[in-house]
Order: structure tokens, then C-alpha cells, then sequence
């Protein structure tokens, strides 16, 4: 009889162990950047804090250099349920809602304080649950950098000097509007293309932030960076509805609380890019220039006036802008 006793409880104990195994829980999260980018760094910590707090309960494996395919194909994964969670670009999410548009826009923010002053605003919540109808929502963002002019042959100092200038950007309307009101000739090409077409003379320049310049080798060819930053189109970290929906509500505060650390974290890494970027640019034979902004601004500002009325995302535009 003491035998069997024991023998029942040990089995007990491994039907307790097998059933605690069962009990976690495995995400998966996709990142098309590098493992050494600042955003895998926080990404990475976000999962580690994650297994910590919930005792590995709920453990995140990282999916990094887009194996899982790109952002828009790894969206249509995390609706059907193959990944759970992704950092996706504000520009890819405006066609799961278009509230996302306003991102798009030139000089909405006024620099990089203003940046974070209303992303962890009133406006986070609205623009992390615009998605939820699709089967996702945000959780947190991270700043992908201030964008700005870089060309071959010449700086740009005014919008003046853009004028014949064929100018690589994103394939969005907004950006095609941008560079036509500042002078220049916008040219939508794929970020790969855009190494061989500076060197080929197809364009005359791009716009990105400063890591393009030692990351994308760029600088190899492009040897004036204007830094009038029109564009700063954050990054956001989605969560689909089904994954939420295997946690239980602690381990989602945790998920959340966790993720906001990341961005908290990722703020001074991003930074000591930037001034890694710049330093071996300059030993590249980059130029930095710093143009006055408010020409540029000017500029544009007849395509946020037109923007302030648009029904699907005004509102949300006028908010930024009004944010001290």
C-alpha cells in the first residue's frame, strides 16, 4: 500500500509537470531589420523581461532579417494566426486603417522631444486600437529617425536647390507630393535598388535617416547629407487578438508594461546610432549640412492643410500638430 501511494504520487506529480508544460506559452515575433539593429536590441530585452516576469510562462522567440518575408506579407501571417506579434512601419500599417496616414506626412512633428511628447500621448491609444477591427493592435512604437536629403553631387540648403533633382522615395502619395512641392523630382524605387541607381546616375539623391548612409553603404556614393529632417515615421509593435487571448490578464500587463520598457530602452540606443552613423559617415566622406527648416516646412504646409480636413484621419493630424 506505501508503495502504491508513492507510485500515485509521482505519477500526480508528472501529470502536474506535463500539464505545466502544456501551460506555456510560445509567441512568435517577426523583426525585418538586422539582429544588430537598435530595434532587435530592445526587442529582445521586451521578450527577456517578458520570460522573466512571467516565470517563462510565456516565452517570445525573435524572427529576425525578415526570414518570416516582409512587413506587409508578416501582417497577412499575423491575421491568419502564423506569427503573433511584429514591428512594423507606420507607412505599411495605413492600409489596415488609414488614421495611420498621418505619420506619412512631412514636419508634422517639430523634432524629437515633440516626437515622444505625443507618442506616449493621448494619440498612442487611439492609433493602438485602429487596428483591432483587422485582428491586431499596437502596443508600443519606436523611432525609426528623422529623415532627410542626401545627393551625389550637391548639398541641399533650400528647397530651390532640389529643382531638377530626381529624388528616391518611399512609394507613397504623400512622399511623391512632398518632394514635387519642394522642387524636386521624386523617383519610387525599392530601398535595394537605390545603391546602384545613385551610383548609375538614375537619381540624383534619396531620403532616409542617417544609418542609411553606413548600414545601406550609401554614403559610399552620396556624398551630401542635408539634415532638414521632413519625415519621422515611427515603428510600431503589434500584437494580434489571438495571441492576446492566450494570456491571461497579468501576463498581458506584463506584455504591455515590458514593451513600453523596450521603448524607454531602445530611445538611448537609437541616439548612440545616430552618432555611430554620422561619425563613419564622415570618415565615409560625408558632408553634413544643416539647412534651415522652415523654408522646407513652408513648403509643404498647403498638403497638411489639405490633410487637417480629411475625414478618415484629420482629426488625429490636428492633434499632433497642436501638441506643445
Amino acid at each position: 500500500m506505501k508503495y502504491q501511494k508513492l507510485a500515485l504520487t509521482l505519477t500526480a506529480i508528472a501529470t502536474l509537470a506535463v500539464g505545466q508544460a502544456e501551460a506555456k506559452t510560445r509567441l512568435t515575433l517577426a523583426n525585418s531589420l538586422s539582429a544588430d539593429h537598435p530595434t532587435s536590441t530592445a526587442l529582445q530585452q521586451f521578450a527577456d523581461e517578458v520570460k522573466e516576469r512571467t516565470d517563462g510562462e510565456v516565452t517570445i522567440q525573435l524572427f529576425l532579417n525578415a526570414v518570416l518575408g516582409s512587413e506587409r506579407e508578416v501582417l497577412e501571417q499575423l491575421q491568419n494566426g502564423a506569427v503573433d506579434m511584429t514591428r512594423v512601419s507606420a507607412g505599411n500599417l495605413e492600409n489596415f486603417d488609414p488614421v495611420f496616414k498621418a505619420f506619412t506626412l512631412p514636419y508634422i512633428f517639430k523634432g524629437e522631444d515633440h516626437f515622444y511628447r505625443v507618442m506616449t500621448g493621448p494619440v498612442a491609444d487611439e492609433v493602438y486600437n485602429a487596428t483591432e477591427g483587422s485582428g491586431f493592435v499596437g502596443l508600443t512604437f519606436f523611432d525609426s529617425g528623422a529623415r532627410s536629403f542626401y545627393t551625389t553631387d550637391k548639398p541641399i540648403n533650400t528647397p530651390e536647390d532640389l529643382a531638377g533633382q530626381k529624388i528616391r522615395v518611399l512609394n507613397s502619395n504623400s512622399s511623391i507630393r512632398m518632394v514635387e512641392m519642394m522642387g524636386g523630382s521624386p523617383t519610387p524605387m525599392p530601398y535595394a535598388e537605390i545603391y546602384t541607381a545613385l551610383q548609375m546616375g538614375v537619381i540624383d539623391g534619396a531620403e532616409n535617416n542617417v544609418t542609411a548612409l553606413t548600414i545601406g553603404r550609401h554614403g559610399e556614393v552620396a556624398k551630401f547629407y542635408s539634415q532638414d529632417e521632413h519625415l519621422r515615421i515611427p515603428d510600431f509593435l503589434v500584437i494580434s487578438n489571438a495571441a492576446a487571448e492566450k494570456l491571461t490578464d497579468e501576463q498581458n500587463t506584463i506584455v504591455k508594461e515590458a514593451a513600453l520598457h523596450a521603448t524607454e530602452s531602445f530611445r538611448a540606443l537609437w541616439d548612440q546610432a545616430v552618432k555611430d552613423s554620422t561619425t563613419e559617415a564622415e570618415k565615409m566622406g560625408v558632408t553634413f549640412v544643416s539647412p534651415d527648416q522652415a523654408p522646407f516646412r513652408e513648403k509643404v504646409m498647403p498638403l497638411l492643410d489639405e490633410y487637417r480636413n480629411d475625414p478618415d484621419f484629420g482629426g488625429l493630424l490636428t492633434q499632433i500638430l497642436e501638441t506643445e
